[in-house]
């Protein structure tokens, strides 16, 4: 059987850049505004008050101080609190295109890979701007690849059931290369007047090259010795946004057409899951998690991180064992664990293992296991 490599990654951040205090104010702004405009009603029993923010709330929840955005100054105007980004013509590059372009290049150039030479490339995200045509076509033709191109849809786990169905891809011996791009413009599908969830999300864009191991020359190569997935039904996470949205007569606006979710039932039955699959997963490669030397852990809450690892690898995990991205990215959907491992992987040495794990809505979860090669 052929073995399938992971031999680049890219990343695109975001030049905008908003900390919890920035974020806060705007807030509250918004928050006084509304209390005022609703003071009859609060008065009168009829209304409850709506509560402040505040940075140390945000830490305490979630563990981010901040997040890059493809637009702050929308976000932060009280009047608005959602980026402003402006539709883009049909002839111009589409701004996950964009970001993907970026993100890309960095990746084929760390794997030391041509363009044409890909022969699958996957744009695996939580939300596609458009449903067709789709983004990964796009982008197929704006890098100049080969093959076949197609987008891909598991919410947070996206990037790793990418990676699954381009490493099968390869050992079946269908395509040689293939190209993972995750453009996550979170920030698009956040409620910023919601107090439990205002905070959570940044934006990014990762990128992985796999190739076949007889064609890999990359300096950094790592071995995907197996991937796993899983998925089971909940609707504790979840976003009502559609196209039959506008033949329900649904309010486009409405809150359940934005992220929602429920944060302690979510805490509570993905984090048993996720220890379980990855543990369940070693298992069957004759492994333990006492031999992991890195958890690349999917980047949304830093109470889950800490919880898994500890059950994974059976003791408190050393600050460079399951790396921290999420203080300063927050949650980028299925980015984060991507962004984790392009960040802290190069001090590995030959022989060392890890695990690429990435859950979200679903529920669902996706688990690479890597050795560098």
């Amino acid at each position: 059987m052929t073995h399938a490599l992971i031999t680049g990654t890219g990343l695109y951040t975001p030049e905008h850049v908003i900390d919890n205090d920035a974020l806060v104010a705007s807030f509250n702004t918004w928050v006084d505004a509304e209390n005022t405009r609703h003071a009859s009603a609060i008065a009168a029993g009829e209304r409850e008050p709506l509560e402040y923010s505040s940075t140390e709330f945000i830490v305490k929840a979630s563990g981010i101080h901040s997040r890059y955005v493809l637009d702050a100054a929308g976000i932060l105007d009280p009047a608005r609190m959602r980026p402003r980004l402006p539709e883009r013509g049909n002839d111009e590059l589409s701004i996950q295109g964009e970001m993907g372009l970026s993100a890309a290049r960095e990746a084929l150039d760390a794997a030391a890979v041509a363009a044409k030479d890909i022969e699958l490339v996957i744009v695996a995200c939580s939300n596609h701007e458009r449903p067709y045509p789709a983004v990964a076509v796009e982008l197929q033709a704006a890098l100049g690849a080969g093959g076949y191109a197609f987008d891909m849809n598991v919410a947070c786990s996206s990037a790793t059931f990418a990676i699954d169905t381009a490493a099968n891809a390869i050992r079946a011996g269908s395509v040689r290369r293939a190209l993972i791009v995750s453009p996550e413009i979170c920030s698009a599908h956040l409620n910023f007047r919601d107090r439990d969830s205002h905070f959570i999300f940044g934006d990014a864009c990762t990128a992985v090259v796999i190739e076949a191991g007889d064609l890999a020359t990359a300096a950094s190569r790592f071995e995907i010795l197996g991937t796993r997935l899983i998925t089971r039904y909940s609707n504790a996470i979840r976003n009502n946004a559609g196209f039959l949205n506008r033949v329900t007569d649904a309010d486009p606006l409405a809150q359940d057409k934005l992220f929602v979710q429920e944060g302690r039932r979510v805490f509570k039955e993905v984090c048993p899951m996720v220890a379980t699959l990855i543990g369940d997963h070693l298992d069957s490669l004759g492994l333990s998690g006492q031999e992991l030397s890195r958890l690349w852990l999917h980047q949304a809450n830093r109470h889950m991180n800490d919880l898994i690892a500890r059950r994974v690898l059976g003791t408190e995990p050393a600050p460079l064992q399951a790396p921290i991205i999420l203080d300063r990215y927050a949650n980028t959907s299925s980015a984060g664990s991507i962004i984790a491992f392009h960040l802290h992987r190069d001090d590995l040495t030959s022989g060392q293992l890890g695990v690429v794990c990435s859950f979200g809505a679903g529920y669902s979860a996706g688990n690479v296991v890597v050795r560098k090669a």
